[in-house]
């Protein structure tokens, strides 16, 4: 019998993430939309329509099938954004609230965007979750969630080249979605809890040198050999990783 996934945010990740382990989860999902509705249910997913407003939604009771579900995927965003903090603190209740009581596998879906916009290597040690806003939120309810920093999101269609791009000579942080849902997979399968993990592709080119590769076009530059660099060696690691794309300049192959 297969095991409950719920994904709380059904977008073009979830989706990803939902295709790659529908053959051994029931998969439970959240959508903002009614007409997203009919279409998760027409793929077999079991679909609820629900939003998390920037204000406190009396209307929001725990989500029914939570305590039937394995795991659960969130995959909202709850960055504050200044001068809005209020507002910010209202939406991440209403999902507290959505949760209920689970005691089940959890994920946060974050960014490494926490990390400062110096020039380092930042590993996850640098910016503990409980000193990042849009991350301790949960943990005090739900210290058993599993935080993944996100680097930029590609695959598919979302490939630099596809982009109006400046600053060409910074490094990039991107990660793949393939290894993103290999990655969740892993700590599916291990039962993580409390982990904190970069996902992020190990290989930082500078983004012509991306953008180049992907229109097929020669690079004769330099690549730098600093800059603002996120490490995935703490995933790399703890879970015994290998990446399917730890080069960007080849995510469209």
């Amino acid at each position: 019998m297969n095991k409950k996934l719920g994904i709380i945010g059904f977008g073009w990740l979830g989706n990803h993430i939902a295709k790659k382990l529908s053959n051994r989860y029931e998969i439970f999902a959240t959508t903002t939309t009614p007409s997203k509705v009919e279409d998760l249910n027409a793929k077999g997913y079991h679909s609820t329509l629900v939003s998390f407003p920037d204000e406190l939604d009396s209307e929001i009771k725990p989500w029914e099938v939570a305590q039937e579900l394995d795991a659960i995927i969130i995959s909202v965003p709850f960055s504050g954004i200044r001068g809005a903090q209020i507002l910010i603190n209202d939406k991440r209740q209403n999902l507290l609230n959505f949760l209920g009581d689970y005691k089940g596998q959890l994920f946060l879906l974050s960014s490494t965007g926490v990390y400062p916009e110096i020039e380092q290597e930042f590993k996850e040690a640098d910016k503990p979750a409980q000193e990042v806003e849009s991350e301790s939120f949960i943990l005090e309810k739900f210290p058993q969630t599993n935080i993944l920093r996100l680097a930029g999101l590609m695959g598919d269609q979302r490939l630099l080249k596809n982009y109006n791009i400046s600053n060409l000579d910074l490094l990039v942080n991107h990660i793949h979605y393939a290894d993103i849902c290999s990655a969740v997979e892993k700590m599916l399968n291990n039962n993580s809890q409390s982990k904190v993990y970069n996902i992020v592709a190990p290989i930082h080119p500078n983004k012509e040198e991306v953008i180049n590769a992907q229109k097929g076009l020669p690079y004769s530059g330099e690549r730098a050999t600093f800059g603002r660099t996120i490490s995935p060696e703490k995933l790399i690691s703890d879970l015994d990783f290998e990446f399917q794309y730890p080069d960007p300049r080849y995510f469209h192959i």
